[in-house]
This record gives C-alpha cells, structure tokens and sequence, in this order.
C-alpha cells in the first residue's frame, strides 16, 4: 500500500547539499504535505520522486519503480502541476483539455474532467481570457485527465484569493475521496491543515518532523493555555492537562464564563522546528 518509499536520498549542488538523507514513506490514497523554508529542499525532493532529476544517493521507489529508469508506462500514472506553466493560450479550455487527454492510454472523459474541475461555463473560453484561479483549475485538469495513481502538487493556490483557495481545497478534497494519492508542497500552513493527512517538515535537507497536522512536533501533547472570566477579572494558566483542570475548576460550582483553551498552532510549530524561518 505504499506508494511512495525514499531511503538515504541525498542531493548535492556546488557549494550547497541541497537534500541530506531524507527517509519517507507515503501510502496510497494519501494526502501528503511537504513543507519548509525556500531553499530547504522540498522542490529537489519532488523532482526526484518525479523522474525529473537524478539523486546522488539512495533508494526510491515511486509507485513500484525507481523514477530515475522507469519509463513511459510508469510516467503516465503520473501527474504533476507546477507551479507555473505554458499553454497554448489562443486554444479553448476544452481544446487544451481534448489535446493533453490523446497522450495517456486511460484517459478520463475530458468532459468529466470540466466538471470535476469546475470548468464548464469556461470550457469554449480561451485560455489566455481566464482569471487566476480559473487557470490554476485548468492546470489541475491537465494534471489529472490522465487518471493519475499520484499527483504532486506544487504550491498550487499562490496568489489566489481566500475564496478562490477555498473552492480548490474542495476539489482537492474530492480528488482524494477518488482515491488519488496526492503529494502537495505549500507555504500556507492553513492548507496543509485543511487538506493533508500528514505533513513532513524538510529544514537544510533533512527530515525534522512528520505526522499529522494535529500531532506535528508533539503538538497535540504541548501546553494548552486555558482561559476564562470569574469574580476576579481574565485567569490563565498553562498546563499539559487541561481537561482535569477544567474540571477541577467545575468543582467550585461557579460559572466559567468566556472559557477557552488553545494549544500551539501549526505556525508556531513550524516556526519552532525549523528555526523562525519561512
């Protein structure tokens, strides 16, 4: 059930070990998030789990095959939305659609992909007349016409609006409910939140955490802050327990008005783990 499996991966440039022998493991079906500061390693990772750059050490196996040998079979379970990308910007949305579906042996209807995507009342539209986030759309169709087993992800609501990003969660969201197994890479910690299952934080190449969004480094097991109003004005206090002390509060019998209890967010660990930097 795995479908992604990395032991020892190292990556070297001049001057800078951009990944540092990183150990993972991504099951089918899997929402994935990787993430970390600009130059931590993320994009060199993903372009070697992509067949897209070679490593210079290490195992990895990508759907049942190393991406270094593997071939055209193998490419077409894939697929990969960029960051950005180039069009055909004087075709139709579904032209561009009907084009990219003749590469793949098992492609889906591109019919069913403008509507899964979103897309019908711009599917006779040009591409170039499309807005931000209906372009992204269509770069997500691209990416999955060919009924990939796994899609990569690459920061894929930058610049969109805050109901623009909500609208892609959505059908993220239902590309995972199919049963994609989805590897995605993004500075918004609220999405990673929202969409993966775990998350992997890279700092200088290496591997400094991973787990559930809730659970990531200790997260869940942290201090929670509990606050509340009594006779006496605002109280707070800090504790790993806040269940029993809510409790215990309870015994008193007096009403605990405005309480709350919060623990670190995911930024604040973030930060935490990959020393304040984004």
């Amino acid at each position: 059930m795995t479908a992604i499996h990395v032991r020892g991966l190292r990556k070297a440039y001049p001057k800078i070990q951009a990944v540092a022998g990183i150990d993972l493991d991504i099951e089918r079906g899997e929402v994935f998030a990787l993430l970390g500061p600009n130059g931590a390693g993320k994009t060199t990772t993903v372009e070697i789990l992509e067949g897209h750059r070679k490593r210079d050490e290490g195992t990895v196996s990508v759907l049942g095959q190393d991406p270094g040998t593997a071939g055209r079979e193998w490419r077409a379970r894939l697929g990969i939305v960029l960051q950005t990308a180039t069009d055909a910007a004087e075709l139709s949305v579904r032209e561009t659609i009907r084009h990219f579906a003749r590469y793949y042996p098992r492609p889906r209807q591109p019919e069913d992909v403008i509507e899964l995507c979103g897309l019908e009342e711009k599917a006779g539209a040009r591409v170039k007349s499309l807005s931000g986030g209906q372009r992204r759309r269509l770069d997500v169709a691209l990416g999955i016409v060919g009924t990939p087993e796994l899609l990569f992800l690459d920061e894929p609501t930058t610049g969109f609006d805050p109901q623009a990003r909500r609208q892609f969660w959505g059908l993220i969201q239902k590309l995972a409910a199919d049963g994609t197994t989805i590897v995605l890479t993004t500075h918004y910690l609220d999405e990673a939140e929202a969409l993966a299952d775990r998350v992997a934080v890279i700092s200088r190449g290496e591997i400094v955490a991973q787990g559930p969004p809730g659970e990531l480094g200790g997260r869940a097991t942290r201090e929670a802050v509990v606050r509340w109003f009594d006779r006496d004005g605002e109280q707070e206090v800090r504790t790993p327990t806040p269940t029993k002390l809510i409790g215990e509060l309870s015994l008193g019998g007096g009403e605990l008005a405005g309480l709350t209890v919060t623990r670190p967010t995911l930024e604040e660990v973030y930060l935490d783990l990959v020393g304040g930097t984004r």
